[in-house]
């Protein structure tokens, strides 16, 4: 019996045994790559992962194009359009998937079972959400700089047909502008902290109806209510600190200064939030059983 357990101990992954020999610092790093490929290799071999995020950068494109071609500014009208986060519309509704994505990269392996058998062979908890937060961030930033790089060539390209042009005193949706430079970056690290938020909250809940339930509720549904309350000081403070009115406010690149929140200060509240939903995650991640 000895020698049986010996044998199916030694088969463990090698992630699960110490680095001897090793300094701590390089035991730690080894540790470390092993999870991350472990990681992306469940991610990479989901069915679904590809898919989302592909479907996250088509439909940013499209919704920012469709509205980006139903905006018009007629001859002798006088609009207040900033052209840069209307070719951004996008991003409100990609952040779903994103947010889908997340919450499926924990819950699946909570949903099968798995989740035993990947803190059977890589012991420390932290160690593995911060594995999946680091795949999931590299996948949702690639997926957003195409999105946004669509988005803008879209703005760039329908805008002047629709009147709003230079001449006009409309800026031109360009990389050369600074606000606009502002804008592309914050709205990729936008979506960025929405998946990491979204798994920081699947990581609470464990199960991925409710989650994703919960983190669409906090995205969209307070932004309503924002809208609709009658209290203009709840309603600013709505603006000022939920998640979405916050974050988004990066994308604006006109009238900053009639802002509830100014742009990095916004998407700063969003990694509040971010950080918030982490923290709760990692903490009760060590204290529960799988």
């Amino acid at each position: 019996m000895s020698g049986a357990a010996t044998t199916a101990g030694s088969e463990l992954p090698r992630s699960a045994e110490p680095h001897r020999g090793l300094p701590p610092s390089a035991g730690a790093g080894i540790a470390g790559l092993s999870i991350l490929r472990a990681e992306w290799t469940k991610l990479r071999t989901t069915g679904g992962t590809g898919w989302l995020l592909a479907a996250t950068t088509a439909l940013t494109i499209v919704i920012s194009a469709a509205t980006v071609a139903a905006t018009h500014c007629p001859a002798g009208a006088s609009c207040s359009v900033d052209t840069t986060r209307l070719s951004l519309t996008g991003i409100e509704a990609a952040q779903a998937l994103v947010a889908v994505l997340a919450v499926l990269t924990v819950c699946t392996e909570y949903s099968t079972g798995m989740i035993r058998t990947t803190f059977t062979a890589m012991p420390r908890r932290l160690g593995v959400l911060a594995g999946k937060a680091g795949v999931l961030t590299g996948l949702v930033l690639a997926a957003a700089v195409v999105a946004v790089a669509g988005c803008l060539l879209a703005g760039r390209l329908i805008l002047p047909a629709d009147g709003l042009t230079a001449a006009r005193g409309f800026p031109l949706v360009s990389l050369a502008h600074g606000p606009t430079v502002r804008a592309a970056i914050g709205a990729v690290l936008y979506l960025a902290l929405i998946g990491l938020l979204s798994l920081g909250v699947a990581t609470i809940l464990r199960d991925s109806a409710v989650a994703i339930g919960a983190v669409l509720g906090l995205l969209y549904i307070v932004p309503i209510i924002a809208a609709v309350v009658g209290n203009p000081v709840w309603q600013r403070r709505l603006e000022r600190y939920g998640p979405t009115n916050a974050g988004l406010a990066i994308e604006d690149t006109t009238g900053l200064r009639h802002l509830p929140i100014g742009p990095w200060a916004g998407l700063g509240v969003l990694a509040a939030w971010t950080a918030a939903a982490l923290l709760i995650g990692g903490l009760l991640l060590r204290l529960r059983d799988a």
